[in-house]
């Protein structure tokens, strides 16, 4: 790749220069050409993991690269759904999409997801509140952008005073895409 990113610093770890390269230069491809080259998706970009290193990429600076290109693809992926169907249809899917995460939104505050069953998990009260705002942006029009729900941070709990952290990092992944979509 022709640009790179900042470097952690002498005593900081960042992401493997070679894989972050790689990775990107895989996704400009599939983004500049496809059908010549395997296909990439925005939950892949989502998906992306790069080992550390000391001296790597800066891993701020490539999570926000990162952010970019998995909006890039999905605004992509959603033209062309238009392009081929209607706005209309596309208006219906991401309304099909949105109504998959009602159940859980409706679902008493503490019992939106499972408890871990071993070690941490998220903190029940700081998950819970993302999901209110969810809520309110469903159901009130309140702001609430991909970002913000991409860069939640959640304290660590254990027992009954957290969720699983895997079921809530998947449950945010769909909202994100729900949201990038409406945009």
């Amino acid at each position: 790749m022709s640009s790179t990113f900042p470097r952690a610093s002498v005593f900081s770890y960042g992401y493997q220069i070679e894989e972050v390269d790689e990775f990107l230069d895989r996704a400009r491809s599939a983004y500049e050409r496809p059908g010549d080259v395997p296909p990439m998706t925005a939950a892949d970009i989502r998906t992306a993991a790069f080992s550390v290193k000391r001296r790597g990429y800066s891993t701020e600076a490539v999570d926000a690269a990162l952010e970019r290109l998995e909006e890039a693809f999905e605004r992509r992926g959603r033209d062309e759904y238009i392009r081929a169907n209607g706005q209309q249809a596309w208006m219906s899917k991401l309304g099909e999409r949105a109504q998959t995460l009602y159940p859980r939104l409706r679902r008493p505050e503490g019992e939106r997801f499972a408890h871990p069953a071993k070690g941490h998990g998220y903190d029940i009260a700081e998950v819970d509140a993302i999901l209110d705002r969810l809520t309110a942006f469903f159901e009130r029009g309140q702001a609430l952008t991909a970002q913000e729900l991409r860069t939640a941070q959640f304290s660590s709990k254990s027992g009954k005073k957290a969720y699983d952290e895997r079921p809530v990092d998947a449950y945010l992944a769909r909202a994100v895409e729900v949201l990038v979509g409406a945009s």
